[in-house]
């Protein structure tokens, strides 16, 4: 029986269809995978999505270069989508939640076609702190799955402390295609979740920065 995770990640998949699923397990052996396949398999226009620099002068650094379209934070196509605009806050873009489901939806469906879906399992905070996050980000590009790995704790084993509760933040990452017209880094904060879609930079892609640890996480801490 699919706990709630699963079932989670079968919808996204079902809207996003990509061609195949993988779990990642926040692994040193795994990382380099991830660097190989940005390397070999996946591009942005023509270029891989890394390359490997002089490993005599910068041993085991890659290069990563976004979009030419892509390499600012998008505050104007940023929004807090909570049914009352006030609850949003002065500070931040507002949208209607089901107008932000519907017109947003359109864009993921089927954005990942030809690409892998990446599951990222994390933790925000450490593991055994009783104020740590269980986060889960889904993506189709391997440079949001290495940096993540980075940027927090990584590891297969937050997916076995979710179990089959439904209490985790969720986050849905494409690169799409790539068109600052279909770009849009959407937060649910009643629901814990983040879509962001139609950019492959910083922290338009890397859910876990501004937009869980301030956006999302401010709901949390005012909930609390």
């Amino acid at each position: 029986m699919s706990t709630p995770l699963e079932k989670w990640v079968e919808e996204q998949a079902r809207l996003t269809k990509p061609d195949e699923i993988y779990w990642c397990d926040g692994s040193e052996e795994e990382a380099h995978r991830l660097i190989e396949i940005g390397m070999t398999k996946e591009k942005i226009d023509a270029n891989p999505i890394f390359e490997e620099l002089n490993h005599k002068t910068w041993p085991t650094a890659y290069f990563h270069r976004s979009h030419p379209t892509d390499v600012a934070r998008t505050e104007h196509l940023t929004f807090v989508c909570q049914d009352n605009q006030e609850t949003a806050g002065p500070n931040n873009n507002w949208m209607d939640s089901q107008e932000a489901k519907e017109r947003v939806g359109k864009i993921f469906d089927g954005c990942m076609r030809g690409r892998t879906m990446y599951v990222l399992p994390y933790t925000m905070g450490h593991p055994e702190s009783p104020y740590a996050k269980a986060c889960i980000q889904l993506t189709d590009v391997s440079y949001v799955a290495a940096s993540m790995r980075i940027m927090t704790r990584m590891d297969k084993k937050v997916i076995d402390q979710i179990g089959d509760s439904t209490d985790f933040v969720k986050a849905l990452h494409s690169m799409g295609d790539l068109n600052p017209e279909r770009r849009f880094i959407m937060h649910f904060p009643d629901e814990h979740l983040v879509w962001s879609v139609g950019s492959g930079y910083g922290g338009n892609a890397l859910l876990g920065k501004k937009c869980f640890s301030l956006r999302i996480a401010s709901w949390l801490g005012y909930q609390e």
